[in-house]
């Protein structure tokens, strides 16, 4: 019960830094972000609405499509976000907290702008993932889609999204070219941080190791890195000779333990190569040897 009122909090943080990010980064350089979002902020600049209102209107049918067809979960964990953010953007709307945003108009690069609220962006929704939720909009029409037709590919969907909202952002501000730019360069800043961020969490070290003594590494791998290791018996080509080859995975934080374990065997050599994500009964352990906590609910 504590581990799922913690992923609520968090949700509820994540939504709240988004927030601040489009009043601090995006609302003051005059460009759409991506999805149905950036929809939302063209809307707010030529109407005055705020995103926050918009956001509850697209985001509550879509919601409720969401928890009765697809996944009632994820419906619930991403309404927390979208509703906190919602009441976070119309809360910041009375605020004056221009001290604080970035602004172009001092002649400073136009460009830091979205790339810092990209990044921010990016980050937030990684871990929003993690928590089993999504930031709604473009994200609940994806799920909706792939639950309908779990043949189709998503990611066009999305893109050709993203290349609507940046089209129109040129006649909506003034017929610049410049948000348009700037909406392609959050779009894919945004889009790197999140898959960089998902790589890392999800990511192992995998090491094929090539010895004459498999007994003395696999007890050294499982007294001081707590893994095991699959023995494969093996022949050199060169001269023939028997040997035997361990494959082993390990969190990316151990990688530097097992490297010492494989120089300190004589005879041996390895070849090591990233894994981007381990199925199955693969416990992640910490370089103390500790069993890593799960803190977020994953239900």
């Amino acid at each position: 019960m504590l581990k799922k009122v913690w992923t609520y909090l968090v949700i509820a943080a994540l939504a709240v830094v988004c927030a601040l990010n489009y009043e601090l980064f995006v609302f003051p350089n005059r460009f759409a972000p991506a999805g149905l979002n950036g929809i939302c902020t063209m809307i707010q600049y030529i109407s005055g609405i705020s995103v926050g209102y918009l956001s509850l209107i697209i985001n509550i049918p879509l919601a409720v499509w969401v928890y009765f067809r697809v996944n009632r979960p994820l419906a619930l964990r991403s309404m927390v976000y979208v509703v906190v953010n919602s009441l976070a953007l119309v809360l910041l709307d009375n605020w004056d907290i221009s001290q604080f945003a970035y602004y172009t108009e001092s002649g400073t690069s136009t460009i830091l702008g979205p790339l810092v609220a990209g990044i921010i962006f990016g980050g937030c929704y990684s871990l929003l993932v993690q928590c089993r939720a999504n930031s709604g909009g473009t994200d609940f029409i994806a799920a909706i889609i792939h639950k309908a037709r779990p043949e189709k590919n998503i990611f066009w969907m999305i893109f050709a999204l993203n290349v609507v909202v940046a089209f129109i952002s040129y006649f909506v501000y003034d017929y610049q070219i410049e948000p348009v730019i700037l909406c392609i360069l959050y779009c894919f800043m945004s889009s790197t941080v999140t898959d960089k961020m998902a790589k890392s969490i999800r990511s192992a070290v995998r090491f094929e190791i090539i010895t004459e003594n498999p007994q003395q590494i696999s007890d050294a791998i499982i007294r001081r890195l707590h893994h095991s290791a699959t023995l494969i018996p093996g022949t050199g080509m060169y001269l023939g000779k028997e040997v035997s080859v361990l494959i082993c995975v390990v969190n990316r934080t151990q990688a530097a333990a097992l490297s010492s374990i494989i120089r300190d065997c004589p005879h041996t050599f390895a070849v090591m190569s990233q894994v981007n994500e381990v199925m199955g009964n693969f416990k992640k352990i910490d370089n103390k040897g500790h069993l890593e906590k799960q803190l977020l609910d994953q239900g």
